[in-house]
């Protein structure tokens, strides 16, 4: 299927601007919501009609210069125009598809297992958790099973308690696989879980469509654990230098206080379960 990726994107983020949000002054009806075509090209110092052609997919090849324009006029952040260049064919310096790997490598688990104290986990770029620590896997013990974080945020039960600002983790989320797209539209793995989670997860469509991107960096995740209660944590993520696509997430919280000591006691009864439990 050839498919609009650079159009679809170009229009949503379109929509999702006012005419007071890029100092215009509105003038008659508007049919549908968010600048007209002609506004934006007006801000990007382009020919309307290469704007529609642009969106319409009857043009594929814009210069950097174009989507430079097109970046301020859109008002994109620094994750969105990165996402938007990468749709046009590749951002300068930066390979047209990087496929990640999927192989976490030995040195990487040893690594995070020098981490007793705080979770640790890989992640692919759909987000798929490729490997995670004792905390880590403790943490995620609410999911059955904590295989995908988007499955888990979106189709899961156990997401929305565990989530207290759901919203928010749902846009997170959301946003992380739109940059996925950016490096790997054609992705068969992005292209399976986008579908099931369409198909199960009406809040999902609703913010696919919206067309955010954003990439994980660091941010606070307020969550609530069953067994330990409320955990209010900051997260780190590091890219795999050499695993493309690979991300290494830490999570921390603050030094002696509440959400230490839950961690302290999850790790603690996690400990206990592994010990005690079945053997094979």
């Amino acid at each position: 299927m050839d498919e609009n990726h650079l159009g679809d994107f170009l229009r949503a983020r379109r929509a999702g601007l006012r005419p007071r949000d890029v100092g215009m002054v509105s003038h008659g009806t508007r049919r549908v919501a968010g600048l007209r075509r002609e506004e934006v090209a007006v801000l990007a110092g382009v020919n309307g009609d290469y704007y529609t052609r642009l969106e319409q997919g009857r043009e594929r090849n814009p210069s950097p210069q174009v989507l430079d324009a097109l970046a301020r006029a859109l008002r994109l952040d620094t994750d969105a125009r990165a996402h938007l260049f990468r749709l046009a064919g590749g951002a300068p310096g930066e390979a047209p598809s990087a496929h990640a790997a999927e192989e976490v490598s030995p040195a990487l688990r040893q690594l995070m297992d020098g981490y007793p104290h705080t979770p640790a986990f890989v992640l692919s770029r759909t987000l798929d958790l490729l490997a995670a620590n004792a905390l880590a896997e403790a943490l995620f013990e609410p999911f059955e099973p904590a295989g995908n974080l988007a499955h888990m945020v979106f189709l899961d039960p156990a997401g929305r308690a565990f989530y207290a600002d759901w919203e928010r983790a749902a846009q997170a989320t959301v946003a992380n696989l739109r940059q996925a797209a950016g490096f790997d539209p054609d992705s068969p793995r992005l292209r399976r879980l986008v579908g099931t989670l369409t198909e199960q997860s009406a809040d999902f469509t609703r913010l696919w469509n919206a067309h955010a991107v954003r990439g994980k960096t660091q941010d606070v995740k307020n969550l609530r654990h069953p067994e330990v209660g409320a955990l209010a944590l900051t997260y780190q993520a590091f890219d795999v230098r050499d695993a493309p696509g690979q991300q290494l997430v830490i999570y921390h919280a603050e030094p002696g206080g509440p959400s230490a000591r839950a961690l302290d006691l999850l790790g603690t009864l996690h400990a206990t379960r592994r010990r005690t439990g079945p053997r094979g």
